[in-house]
């Protein structure tokens, strides 16, 4: 908390510099809303977000910082100061990304990587630097990228069913507030191996009556994986399509084989691996088996994954 307060005191010399005339913003310059996620205000993560205010402020747009989300929806539903608003950025994790989207859904958002993961942020090419996220920022090249819902929850990277979702879902269910660190996966990811009995999951693609039938699934929207695993490297997020990767690992021994086999990117040339593409998945099994959605838990099959028809715009950084 010590923290959380230093940036507070550092920051309010800027907050004094709005000019605010009748509750709206007289002659507005150029501006960036940073959406913070409130445990993310300590130490490095701290300073990066000081050096991502002054980056911006070197490149003439005015940050106004927000750790109270409605303090945030509020400012830019002013007429006044949406005109001027150039962007939003998630100052936090993948969690912290997808609820801003969520938010305001038609706003270009970039992503500044504070959290545990920050898989979109690694995919768009965006590092934990101020002044590379302000030149991102600055720069505005944007990319629209189609949501995928599952439960009709909206996701943007992938969702998997099977042996990763239980052990996401213990890990939050254990989860006792703050970030979710990689070490806390680790006991988890361990008891999950030992006690390792694999579900039989029946996939169906835009409604065909045969399954494609495998232990362990996941639909990608975007080929981004935890730990940069290359899972789904085919997804793109704009082609129309959600890209899927259906597992057959029976025994644990061959749950070892098939991730090394990931590790080295070369599982698609294995015959336990089926690759399937499509605009809507229906993922069924005898009994009900934990889905996880851009490292949340997310529910249990039977379950829909559908490629919706609502894009978001993100900042990308250089191609």
């Amino acid at each position: 908390m010590a923290g959380s307060s230093h940036l507070k005191r550092q920051l309010a010399w800027w907050r004094l510099a709005i000019p605010v005339i009748g509750g709206g913003i007289s002659r507005m310059p150029p501006w960036v809303a940073i959406q913070r996620n409130p445990s993310s205000g300590a130490g490095r993560q701290s300073q990066a977000i000081l050096d991502l205010i002054r980056a911006l402020r070197v490149r003439g747009l005015q940050p106004q910082l927000f750790s109270r989300r409605e303090a945030l929806d509020e400012a830019v539903a002013d007429p006044a100061r949406r005109t001027s608003l150039v962007a939003l950025v998630a100052a936090g994790g993948d969690g912290t990304l997808s609820d801003l989207l969520r938010r305001h859904p038609t706003l270009p958002v970039c992503p500044f990587p504070l959290g545990t993961e920050n898989l979109v942020a690694k995919w768009l090419g965006i590092s934990r630097s101020g002044s590379q996220a302000a030149e991102v920022i600055a720069r505005g090249q944007r990319m629209n990228v189609t949501w995928a819902t599952v439960h009709a929850r909206p996701f943007l990277i992938m969702a998997s069913i099977g042996l990763d979702a239980g052990i996401v879902q213990e890990v939050h269910a254990r989860r006792r507030g703050g970030h979710v660190r990689h070490w806390n996966y680790l006991a988890p990811t361990l008891r999950a191996l030992v006690n390792y009995q694999p579900p039989t999951l029946r996939v169906h693609v835009d409604g065909a009556e045969s399954p494609v039938t495998g232990n362990l699934v996941v639909v990608a929207n975007l080929s981004a994986y935890a730990l940069q695993l290359p899972v789904v490297p085919t997804a793109t997020g704009t082609d129309g399509q959600l890209h899927a990767r259906v597992f057959r690992i029976p025994r644990r021994r061959d749950f070892l084989r098939v991730m090394w086999a990931v590790v080295r990117g070369h599982h698609d040339e294995l015959e336990s691996v089926t690759i399937l593409t499509g605009q809507q998945f229906r993922i069924e099994s005898d009994q009900p088996v934990a889905i996880q959605a851009d490292g949340d838990p997310a529910g249990l099959t039977p379950a829909e994954i559908i490629l919706a028809s609502t894009t978001v715009t993100l900042l990308r950084g250089s191609a």
